[in-house]
């Protein structure tokens, strides 16, 4: 690394990001009710792509180049969109308590960073980032533990956690060795396409459950579509793709406890002491994780 210094905005993306990806609660609080999950997601999917050809209409940036890259961002696009939110949703809708849901995907910074260990990356896992994966895992937790056994637990909504994990560790791999950089935009749009046609015809064969067009639902699609897939997965587009694949990850143990943050502001959830200090042992676990090693 040179001595060069990033803008604050840079810095700030990986907050940004996590205060974002956490609303994703909430729109599933207000959606769910009214939408059975892959439908909900496939119109998210569909209303993402036409905002972003706006966007793309008016700043005209450039495309990917090449089939091999167009289809290695439709890969990533139906495992993180598809693979990732198709699984936690239909597991949570099946009846897996929202805590056990959140500590199951929240194995992903462990489970990147043991391939990564693996595979022996260029970017390899240090002791202190194990120390800081550990105490991430830790606060993790502590912030689910009063939601553990909250729901019904069976084998189909924990095969649909399961493979919500498999589908964004994998993902976050696959972008981070195979895409080149290109434009968010673009590469955001091949992504959702790729989601909406895997996602669409699930909806249609499995779901029976009609879309009411409730204010909330309305409400919470609005949120998906601008904060969660333009704003949210743009950022963390940019951050695999600027960052290293056990650091990026790490953060996502920061959304539990920003959500039990939005849950007790919005909702009036309680805050407990092992919430608070499980949000400051993830804190620091990551802040372990992500901070730039000493130079030589």
């Amino acid at each position: 690394m040179t001595g060069s210094v990033e803008s604050p905005w840079l810095r700030a993306m990986p907050l940004v990001f996590v205060g974002i990806w956490s609303t994703g609660f909430v729109v599933a609080r207000f959606g769910m009710p009214h939408a059975p999950p892959l439908g909900f997601l496939a119109w998210r999917y569909a209303l993402s792509v036409l905002a972003f050809g706006v966007w793309i209409v008016l700043t005209r940036p450039s495309w990917p180049r090449g089939q091999a890259q167009w289809g290695w961002l439709a890969l990533v696009g139906v495992l993180m969109h598809g693979g990732y939110l198709g699984g936690v949703w239909s597991a949570v809708k099946l009846g897996l308590g929202a805590g056990t849901a959140a500590l199951i995907v929240g194995l992903q910074p462990v489970l990147t960073a043991l391939w990564v260990a693996w595979a022996g990356s260029e970017h390899r896992v240090t002791p202190r980032q194990w120390a800081g994966l550990a105490l991430g895992l830790a606060g993790l937790v502590l912030v689910v533990w009063h939601k553990l056994g909250v729901g019904e637990v069976t084998g189909a909504n924990v095969a649909l956690a399961l493979g919500a994990l498999a589908s964004i560790t994998v993902g976050t791999l696959v972008q981070k060795a195979r895409v080149r950089p290109c434009d968010v935009r673009t590469a955001n749009t091949v992504q959702l396409l790729a989601a909406f046609a895997v996602t669409a015809p699930l909806a249609l064969a499995l779901e029976t459950e009609p879309i009411v067009l409730h204010p909330e639902l309305l409400g919470a699609m609005a949120w998906s579509v601008l904060g969660l897939t333009l704003g949210g997965s743009s950022l963390l587009y940019l951050l695999i793709q600027r960052g290293a694949a056990t650091r990026v990850s790490s953060l996502m143990y920061l959304v539990p406890p920003c959500t039990a943050l939005l849950a007790w502001l919005l909702f009036d959830e309680a805050l407990t002491a092992g919430v608070l200090l499980g949000l400051v042992l993830t804190a620091f676990g990551v802040g372990l994780v992500v901070r730039a090693p000493a130079q030589r």
